[in-house]
């Protein structure tokens, strides 16, 4: 009786196999119909094909276009800040410096409020100076309209 199971099991599978083979590989399925009408349709001219795009809501551009939008761009970028520094807005910190602070940790709170370029030069700057032992705790305000000597010598006193 386990054998007869088996085998009728067997045949199900391979007649449900069959059906779903031919249906389909049959040439009455509707998507291969709308594939082949949508290959007959006429190719679109560049132009035709731009209005589209646009009208979509998408900006179109040839490759020359892009380089001189790029090349606008990047000369905006390397364009040298005013000299009275009105296309850059002013930055205030307030450097709080408590007791047992070094030259280095101002260095660090500058330079994450990028008014320095480099923590280390400004620490070898300070001792350069002789202004090392010349920290006193407090509170320091700075802003990025300063000069590199003016922040210094806000910060670090004789």
């Amino acid at each position: 009786m386990r054998i007869n199971l088996l085998s009728s099991f067997a045949a199900g599978i391979l007649i449900a196999t069959t059906i779903c083979g031919v249906v389909y590989f049959t040439d009455d399925y509707p998507d291969q119909k709308a594939s082949a009408k949508s290959s007959q349709k006429t190719q679109l001219t560049k132009a035709e094909m731009k209005d589209q795009l646009e009208s979509a809501g998408y900006v179109v551009q040839t490759k020359e276009e892009l380089e001189k939008t790029l090349q606008a761009a990047k000369d905006v970028e390397t364009k040298p800040a005013d000299k009275e520094g009105k296309d850059k807005p002013v930055t205030q910190v307030v450097v709080n410096v408590a007791d047992g602070m070094t030259s280095i940790d101002v260095a660090n709170v500058l330079l994450q409020a990028q008014l320095i370029p480099d923590a280390f030069k400004f620490t070898q700057d300070i001792e350069a100076r002789g202004l090392q032992n010349a920290l006193r705790p407090g509170s320091f305000t700075v802003n990025s309209g300063m000069s590199y000597d003016q922040i210094i010598a806000t910060i670090f006193t004789n």
